[in-house]
């Protein structure tokens, strides 16, 4: 049993663990998930800027290979813009898929 003088020292020595785990527990791992977070979407936003200029790209190489004409160019927009729906569709069906629930057992 402790005795009454030795109570300002453990709690000294509570105070000093309950911050250390709380550093070790909360702390650094939200700085961790900050960081992951922040380097996830500056990677999505690299990709974002990229896809644009391809597009830009594409739709521009597929106008330039069809022949003079305000028709023929709306024709080449509409190519560009299926085709990125193909590839829309292509990479959601190749993309993860949920795992399904696992029901509990009976109630």
């Amino acid at each position: 049993m402790a005795k009454l003088q030795d109570l300002p020292l453990l709690f000294d020595e509570f105070t000093t663990l309950a911050k250390e785990y709380l550093l070790q527990e909360t702390v650094e791992p939200a700085k961790k998930l900050g960081r992951f977070g922040s380097l996830s979407i500056g990677a999505g936003a690299l990709w974002a800027i990229a896809i644009l200029l391809l597009s830009v790209a594409g739709v521009r190489a597929v106008i330039d290979a069809l022949p003079d004409g305000a028709y023929w160019e709306a024709l080449g927009y509409l190519i560009w813009v299926l085709a990125l729906v193909v590839l829309a569709v292509v990479l959601i069906r190749l993309g993860p898929k949920p795992e399904p629930e696992e029901t509990g057992g009976t109630s």
